[in-house]
Formats: structure tokens, C-alpha cells, sequence
């Protein structure tokens, strides 16, 4: 590859040319079975002739006019998304860190509104929300914040599934007024909520009036089994983030809101230039309705909990494997050492995969995977994680 792209990406040394289904093919023609989904983007796999179709008419009409006109696609699609969610209003963008570090000026704003200008947020420790200096400051990752200090103030770092200690946090912080986690920890090793635990911080949070922000970048749009990951434990968030899935490829955000957090935003608050733009949103509103077409929220909780079965059973007997876990299509397989070499010895086995969190194999097919396809990611995965536990080239 050109040497005059920026070296923020440790790539693996493969192209790839086209798509099917599951399926992709590089430059020299290799068929791999992607298991990845360009990190859960991909929910309707590559090629889908509904989405193709989609962006293609839309292509040849408009594909942009700005936010200062009304986008009828853009109203469309929040309909469909608060029909989904049953919440409210939707502000879009066109990443996942632009959603967030929406719903963190959201906090913000609801703070001085409500007599509170030095509004802190909880997040959680193990936390990903993204790569901008404000969600990277809510993301607990040291390493990825290395080299970026001075952070923005104004987030408390707690552990994942202790609701006591969001409460010592805010018993030892008044200025806390919202609380920020994901419902199912993509790059923090695909770690699941306790469904008792979100059903606890909801109930805290309305006790103190408080937000409660939920992350669904990676954990929604079908993802578990179910719109949004955090309707298995049937809560509802004040305010949600939305990309990867939503799109199917095209860049897309939202951030959703309800109860205490709508109508904070008002004219001048907000704002952006690409999102929500006719393209992207006429796409996600595609994705959507192909997904309840198709069923594919009950495939991916089927064919999730039988990948995630197959997988168990196969690797059972294996030193050195400490847990599969996951829900729906969201998986993934931790081992007992960092395990860098995975993504490049599964690429040799014709299987997408990456590493999380340093020692955890994550799993993110496309939500179209079939029972076949799942025993083939098995098939090609199982002898890589026991080949490289062993030591064996």
C-alpha cells in the first residue's frame, strides 16, 4: 500500500476486491468468510441487492443538500428508529464518536439547565465510546488515551457491573448528573452486562434524576438478537447512541433521545454537515426494513447461540481457553494470554477475525449467517486458537 497513508492502522496485508453474502474476496482472488463485518457494520453482508439497489437510485437523485432544509429520507428513518426504541427524538451524525460525544454535550447542556454547570458523568472502566478527545476521555482505556493528555474533565471511571460503586461515585461527586455504559463491552473484550445490574442503574438513575446514556454503536441495530441490546433487560435509556449497523456500510450516527433528555437540543446547540444526509439515511432506512423482512433479528439470536454452542463444545477440552461468551452474533472467545497473532493466522485460514482487549477472539458476522456458515467459522477458527495455544506455527 502507498506509503503516503497516515500510519495510524496496523493493517493485515490483504485487499479485497468484492462480496457476497458472507463471503469476500481478495485481489488475488481468495475467498475469505468474514466474520467480522468491517467491525459490525456489515449486518446485511456485502452485496445485498436491496441495499445496492437502495444506494443506487438514491446515487442518481441526491446525495446531498445540507441541515439547513428539510431531508424528508432523514425524518423517515427517525420515525422508524423511535418506533423501535419507543423514544422520542434522533440527531444524526455519521460515526459512533460523533453520536457519543453528541450525548456528552447533551449531559452537558441538561446540567446547566437544570442548575448543575460542572455536570460529571460515571463511565465505566473497560469502556469504549470512541476516539475524539471527549469520548476518549469517557473511554477507560489508558493505553488508548496515552500521548493525548490533558483529557477533558467531567468523567468518574467506575467498574463494569457494580452498581455499588456508581453509587460510592456519587455519594464522593454531586456534580453527577448522567450515567454512560454500554449494555454488552465490544472493544472491552465482549463483556455482557448483568440484565439485574441495568435494571438497578435505571432505577437509580430516575431516583435522582439523573441521564442515563447507553451506548448501542456496536451492541445494536440487531446485533444480540433484539433493535437495541439494552431491550433484553426491558429498560429504556433517556438517551442512545447508534452507527456501525445502522448503515449496513454508508456512514451513519444517531443519538436518540427520551423523557428528561428530550427537547434539550434546540436550534444552535448542534450540528454538522454530513449527518443524516439523503444517501445514508434512505440506506439505514433499507437496512432496516430488509432486516425485519428477513427476520434477521431472530437469526442472529438463533445462529449466535448455536455458533456460540458449537464453539464451546469444540474448544472444551482446550488449555489455555478461559471463556466463550456474548449474546446473539456479538461474541467472543478470551484466552488466557494476549494473543496478537490471531487475526493474521485466521487470515491464512481464509477467516476474518480481530483481537479485542488484547486476549479476546471477537466474533461479528454479518446478521445473515446461516447455521453452514457458522460451522465453517468453527471449522477455521477452533484448530487456529488451539495452534496457536500450543505454540505451533
Amino acid at each position: 500500500m502507498s506509503s503516503v497513508l497516515s500510519n495510524v492502522f496496523a493493517r493485515l496485508p490483504v485487499a479485497f476486491s468484492h462480496g457476497e453474502g458472507v463471503w469476500l474476496w481478495d485481489t488475488e482472488g481468495r475467498r475469505y468468510l468474514d466474520a467480522l463485518s468491517g467491525i459490525g457494520v456489515s449486518g446485511l453482508g456485502h452485496a445485498h441487492p436491496r441495499l445496492v439497489q437502495a444506494i443506487s437510485e438514491q446515487a442518481a437523485k441526491v446525495l446531498h443538500v445540507s441541515n439547513l432544509y428539510e431531508i424528508p429520507q432523514q425524518a423517515a428513518l427517525a420515525q422508524r428508529i423511535v418506533e423501535l426504541s419507543g423514544m422520542q427524538e434522533v440527531v444524526f451524525s455519521s460515526s459512533g464518536s460523533e453520536a457519543n460525544e453528541a450525548a456528552i454535550k447533551l449531559a452537558r447542556l441538561y446540567g446547566h439547565k437544570n442548575g448543575n454547570p460542572e455536570a460529571h458523568i460515571i463511565t465505566m472502566e473497560s469502556s469504549w465510546h470512541g476516539r475524539t478527545l471527549a469520548t476518549l476521555a469517557a473511554t477507560g482505556s489508558a493505553k488508548a488515551r496515552e500521548g493525548f493528555t490533558p483529557m477533558p474533565s467531567g468523567f468518574i471511571q467506575v467498574p463494569f457491573n457494580d452498581i455499588n460503586a456508581i453509587e460510592q461515585a456519587a455519594k464522593a461527586d454531586p456534580r453527577v448528573n448522567t450515567v454512560l455504559l454500554e449494555t454488552l463491552q465490544g472493544e472491552g473484550g465482549i463483556r455482557p452486562a448483568d440484565l439485574e445490574y441495568l435494571r438497578a442503574v435505571r432505577r437509580l438513575c430516575d431516583e435522582r434524576g439523573w441521564l442515563l446514556m447507553i451506548d448501542e454503536v456496536q451492541s445494536g441495530i440487531g446485533r444480540t438478537g433484539k433493535w437495541f441490546a439494552h431491550q433484553w433487560a426491558d429498560i429504556k435509556p433517556d438517551v442512545m447512541t447508534l452507527a456501525k449497523g445502522l448503515g449496513g456500510g454508508v456512514p451513519i450516527g444517531a443519538t436518540v433521545m427520551a423523557g428528561r433528555a428530550a427537547n434539550v437540543f434546540t436550534p444552535g446547540s448542534h450540528g454538522t454537515t454530513f449527518g443524516g444526509n439523503p444517501l445514508v439515511c434512505h440506506a439505514a432506512l433499507t437496512v432496516l426494513q430488509t432486516m425485519a423482512d428477513e427476520n434477521l433479528l431472530q437469526n442472529a439470536h438463533e445462529t449466535g447461540a448455536y455458533l456460540k454452542q458449537q464453539l464451546e463444545q469444540a474448544l472444551a477440552s482446550t488449555e489455555g481457553v478461559i471463556e466463550v461468551r456474548g449474546r446473539g452474533l456479538m461474541l467472543g472467545v478470551e484466552l488466557n494470554r494476549p494473543c496478537p497473532t490471531i487475526p493474521r493466522l485466521a487470515l491464512d485460514a481464509g477467516l476474518l477475525v480481530n483481537v479485542t482487549r488484547e486476549r479476546t477472539v471477537r466474533l461479528l458476522p454479518p446478521l445473515i449467517l446461516q447455521t453452514d456458515e457458522a460451522d465453517e467459522i468453527v471449522s477455521r477458527l477452533v484448530p487456529v486458537i488451539q495452534n496457536f495455544l500450543s505454540g505451533k506455527p
